[in-house]
């Protein structure tokens, strides 16, 4: 069979088409131009950033919504450190993605050359895995394992250091010798016997409680976690990354749980005498205090990371497997509950503690009433990301997400500057979606630069920017916790981000603080075709409660303050 010379440089391209990448955002440079130049002949469709920390996100966004590993790509030096932000924000997250940099000639490595830096040992913390390739053929087994490792057992970044000889280097191989694609390993199943003592486990239980995390929405488990909901009549709690796993609208939706949950959740949590966690990592923005946690409940836990059992809470049962393999055994073990008094006890607790905020009527650009506007607004499966701060949480407490897959937000790493790029991937990845950015002033600036990004490709998302002239969540803690001795935390100079949107080639629109309907005018706004940013100013006082103390149990919730000044 006739053999074709391929460079290191059009290999991985190939590789790369074969993977199934049809997009791929980053910038060049020099160290990583052989490969830009084998880009020229591809059908894949370079998405050119304006900063590689835009490209990481952007591709974080399409992986977050389709569930597969996306790729992005920069330069050596400055080229990858800038990209180490996103890295590490897919791996607290268990986001699939691989990241490819370019890197300097190899006989040039530990000389201190033109933009070197040690990639493969600056990432080692923040990856699943990461290589420094040194043979053009190599790229062979490396291109499709980094895939499959990504998203294998739970999902993470892998780096690929490609130095600018073995881009260049030569190599003959026929098609039929090119390695089949990357795909998921499935993780080994559940044992039987861990299934059927969970299922002794939940039989014994009076008051069981669901704690669901981003693990149910990456192993595509939500249906089966709402079934089991259902099955046993019982309230499901949800992490930040898993809202949407349980539909907001199903009366076994107990909320958010954590830092800025409500006190009916965590009064759920104290009553309960079992906790069923799955793919969640018992994280402490989630579960305050440990020790004070769940005082009352046995523990099982299911993850398929094995390191999180006994890390922060010690379950009494543990179970390492795939979520959807896990649920979709124990169902047929569990008969239908029909004693719905727990449930009502849930139900009962959420209409007791709602969410405080001033009527809609007296109070429009209170952030909760612009949120659920933005809700009734948009299309039900429209995606919303967000960046880092209380419009996050606002968006957290009070959007009603209805499906996985729908919110995208930084959790774990709390990385402002996540929402707009994070949106111009989803939008890249799910063009027939409407898509929503919910974004902080400080936040926006951290990557207001890849509004030119979203300008270039007229994608269909609506930036909305909740302006208080303040990075607010810094601004609230300086006023509960530390004497209102307030200080870096008001923006002296605010811009007006209406008017950078357009300069930027995007509709800006600037809601006035006294308009006579301001929510009309967002929703004329959003109504129009193509981007658009829409600036909202909210008061700079506002707090975002309920609030649990850093360090507190979560029954100490502060669910009002005094007003305050900034």
């Amino acid at each position: 069979m006739a053999k074709k010379t391929y460079t290191g440089a059009t290999l991985l391209t190939t590789l790369l088409e074969r993977q199934g990448i049809r997009r791929l955002p980053g910038i060049p440079g020099g160290a990583i131009l052989p490969f830009y130049d084998a880009l020229h002949a591809s059908p894949i469709r370079h998405i050119l950033t304006r900063h590689e920390q835009g490209a990481g996100f952007i591709a974080q966004g399409m992986a977050r919504v389709t569930g597969r590993a996306a790729a992005c790509v920069a330069t050596s030096g400055p080229g990858a450190t800038n990209l180490l932000t996103a890295i590490a924000d897919a791996r607290l997250d268990s986001i699939p993605l691989v990241a490819i940099t370019g890197q300097v000639a190899q006989s040039l490595i530990g000389t201190d050359a033109f933009q070197e830096v040690d990639t493969y040992g600056l990432t080692v913390p923040i990856t699943k895995h990461n290589y420094l390739v040194r043979d053009v053929r190599d790229l062979l087994s490396i291109v499709p394992e980094a895939f499959a490792i990504a998203e294998s057992g739970r999902p993470g970044p892998v780096l690929i250091d490609i130095p600018k000889d073995v881009q260049n280097a030569a190599i003959e191989i026929a098609d039929a010798d090119l390695p089949a694609p990357g795909k998921r390993r499935p993780a080994p199943p559940a044992s039987d016997a861990g299934i059927d003592a969970l299922a002794r486990m939940i039989a014994a239980a009076q008051r069981p409680v669901l704690y669901f995390g981003g693990g149910v929405i990456a192993a595509n488990a939500s249906a089966l976690a709402h079934a089991l909901a259902r099955r046993l009549a019982a309230p499901a709690v949800s992490t930040l990354n898993a809202l949407g796993a349980i539909p907001a609208g199903s009366p076994h939706h107990a909320g958010m749980l954590g830092m800025h949950g409500t006190r009916a959740t965590h009064t759920l949590l104290d009553e309960c005498d079992l906790l069923l966690a799955i793919g969640a990592r018992f994280d402490d923005r989630a579960i305050g205090k440990a020790a004070e946690f769940c005082p009352d409940a046995t523990i099982a836990h299911v993850d398929i990371d094995r390191a999180e059992f006994g890390k922060i809470k010690r379950p009494h049962l543990s179970i390492e497997a795939d979520a959807a393999d896990v649920l979709s055994r124990l169902l047929p073990r569990i008969p239908q509950n029909n004693n719905r008094a727990w449930l009502d006890r849930a139900i009962a607790l959420r209409d007791a503690h709602p969410l405080r905020h001033p009527p809609r009527e007296t109070t429009p650009l209170h952030p909760v009433n612009i949120c659920r506007h933005l809700a009734e607004t948009l299309p039900p499966d429209a995606i919303i990301a967000t960046d880092v701060g209380q419009h996050q949480m606002w968006v957290a407490q009070s959007y009603p997400f209805r499906a996985p897959r729908t919110l995208l937000t930084s959790g774990g790493l709390g990385t402002m500057g996540f929402g707009l790029p994070a949106a111009i991937g989803a939008a890249l990845a799910a063009p027939d979606k409407r898509i929503a950015c919910v974004s902080g002033d400080g936040s926006l600036l951290m990557n207001i630069q890849e509004l030119a990004t979203l300008a270039d490709h007229e994608l269909p998302v609506a930036v909305l920017v909740f302006n208080n002239a303040h990075l607010g969540l810094v601004r609230q803690q300086q006023e509960l916790f530390y004497g209102r001795r307030y200080e870096a935390s008001r923006f002296e100079t605010s811009p007006d981000f209406a008017a950078l949107a357009r300069a930027f080639g995007i509709r800006g629109h600037r809601i006035a603080a006294n308009a006579a309907d301001p929510l009309g005018e967002i929703a004329a706004a959003l109504a129009q075709p193509g981007p658009c940013l829409i600036d909202i100013p909210i008061i700079a006082a506002e707090n975002v409660l309920p609030m649990v103390p850093p360090g507190a149990a979560n029954r100490q919730t502060i669910e009002q303050t005094t007003p305050a000044t900034a």
